[in-house]
Parts: C-alpha cells; structure tokens; sequence
C-alpha cells in the first residue's frame, strides 16, 4: 500500500505532489462511501482521535468530526473556552493530558502561527493541523485542489487568482503552495494594505484590479475580511470594499467567459460576493463542503495507517 512521505499534516509546505495525490485518490474512494446509503466504514475503529480547537470554528470542526466518525473512529472534542487553559496550564500539559487517556491523534487549531508543528515535536501522536494563525490551513487548501481537478479535470495549467484579505489569510498561504505544487498559475487580488510584502517572493503576480484578476483566470477563490485579525483599519469602509473588491452577478456575467467561483467560507454576502453569486451555477462552495469531508477522511486514514 502507498503510504504519507509525513507521519503529521502540519502544512503543505512539509508535503509533497505523491503525498497531495494520494490524499485526492483516497478521497475519491471515500467520496463515494459518503454518497452510499451506509456512509460509514469500520476502517479506524481501534482509533482514538481528539479535536482540540483553541480558536472558533464551525465548518472546519463539523466537517473533521464527521470525518472520524464515517471512518468509525473514537472522537473526543475539547473546546478552550471551557477548558483549564483558562486557569493557566500550557498547550503541551492540556495535550499530554489528552493524550494520557490513550488517543492516537490530534485534530488542532491554534491562533499562534507553527503551533502545531511545535506539538508534534512535543507530544507522541499523529497531529493535523486545522490552522494555526494566520499561517496554514492545509485541509483547506487541499479540499480547494481537489474541487478545481473535480470540475476541470486538472489543477496543472490553471489560472487561480485569490481575492481578498491574503495579509491575515492562512487559507491564502497553504492555497499557494498546494497550487504551484500542482503546476497552476497563481495571482493575487485585493487592496495594497491587505497584500504581504514578501507575495512575490512566493513566485505570485499582484494584480490590484479585480476585472483584470477575473478575466485571466479560469478560477477566482474569494476570501473573507478577517476584521479577527485586524487591530487597525486596513480599508475606508466595508461598503468600499465591496465595491472594488466584491464579485456580483453583472461583472461575472460581463466577462464573457465561465470562470469557477470559490469560497472557504464564512461568507459575508454582499462583502466579498453577493448571494446571486454565492448561489449561481458557477459556484462551487457547496461542493467543497462536501469534499472537504471526503479529503479529511483520506488524511486521517492515511495518517492513521502510519500509527504504529
């Protein structure tokens, strides 16, 4: 059987194209084990996994606890809020105690940026890191990838521009390197205080207009405005944004070609894209949604395979 070149997910970074094309021919197996009437499989069932989110989360959470459980995992889930972090103990003694009580991987989103790559140096399990900052989100990225080759067949040769807040997006980071990996094209698009210095660096085109962004591409992956993240004002006004940076129905349709419109969600409709867009033909969030559960399936079970 193949097998992970890595015993963690702690980014895409640390991977590599074998690792990312296993992950998308395991998804495809278990893509159509959720379509079954049984969506479940006893494939982990001596397995116990921990979901320790230490920031909010709704649809990333939902779609990894899923995950275990059609894989017939144990699952344990901790949230921060309610926890002895509170009270002062550090990350590593809150995970060793996790640990303790024999669970085999970590599920972990941490707002420090390479916090999960310091627990795996730490602690004995297999950990998958579900965001770390604003640094990466390597389950995102993949599940991004994984929708562009379902609906045009291919990542390599594709144009990907990323719109929106790149500055504080770790979605953004691990989408470019999982992208280039692949062989696709990558740009950026979105007001000059939200773009990284160091962009260019990662062999990425700025593009500050958003027609220009939109009529090069073959898809256009909208991100949120982190205002989490931000302690200053990095625009005028939302209402601006939306008008220099949001996607509506008459600019998608004035292009005078389909392009695929993606989101990682949450979306801010009428922000980033209005609702007539988010819900269009050329939409795709619905379907990552979807294969986000089938790639988290593939990356436990192959980090799983790994646990001795």
């Amino acid at each position: 059987m193949k097998e992970l070149s890595v015993n963690h997910l702690l980014g895409i970074k640390y991977i590599n194209e074998n690792d990312i094309n296993l992950i998308f021919e395991t998804a495809d197996h278990f893509k159509e084990v959720i379509n079954r009437p049984i969506k479940k499989v006893p494939s982990l069932r001596d397995i116990t996994i921990a979901n320790i989110f230490f920031e909010n989360s709704t649809r990333t959470k939902l779609s990894f606890e899923l995950a275990q459980k059609r894989l017939s995992a144990d699952v344990i889930s901790f949230s921060a809020a309610q926890s002895s972090v509170k009270k002062g103990e550090t990350l590593i003694d809150t995970v060793n105690n996790i640990l303790s009580m024999k669970v085999d991987m970590v599920v972990m989103r941490h707002s420090n940026p390479g916090a999960a790559y310091f627990l795996s140096k730490n602690v004995k399990a297999s950990i998958v890191n579900a965001g770390d900052g604003a640094h990466e989100h390597p389950t995102q990225a993949l599940l991004d990838s994984y929708s562009i080759r379902e609906k045009l067949g291919d990542v390599a040769g594709k144009k990907v521009v990323i719109v929106g807040d790149i500055l504080h997006s770790r979605v953004a980071l691990s989408n470019i390197y999982a992208l280039q990996m692949q062989g696709a094209e990558v740009k950026v698009c979105g007001p000059k205080t939200l773009i990284p210095r160091y962009i260019e660096s990662l062999g990425v085109t700025v593009e500050p207009n958003l027609r220009k962004a939109l009529e090069w591409c073959d898809v256009a992956n909208m991100l949120r405005v982190q205002n989490e993240r931000m302690d200053v004002n990095f625009f005028p006004s939302t209402r601006e944004y939306a008008q220099q940076y949001g996607v509506d129905k008459p600019l998608l349709d004035s292009l005078g070609k389909e392009i695929i419109i993606m989101h990682p969600g949450p979306i801010n409709r009428g922000v980033e894209i209005t609702s007539e867009v988010a819900d269009s033909g050329q939409s795709v969030i619905l379907n990552q949604v979807e294969n986000g559960v089938a790639i988290r399936m593939a990356v436990i079970y192959l980090l799983a395979s790994k646990i001795q």
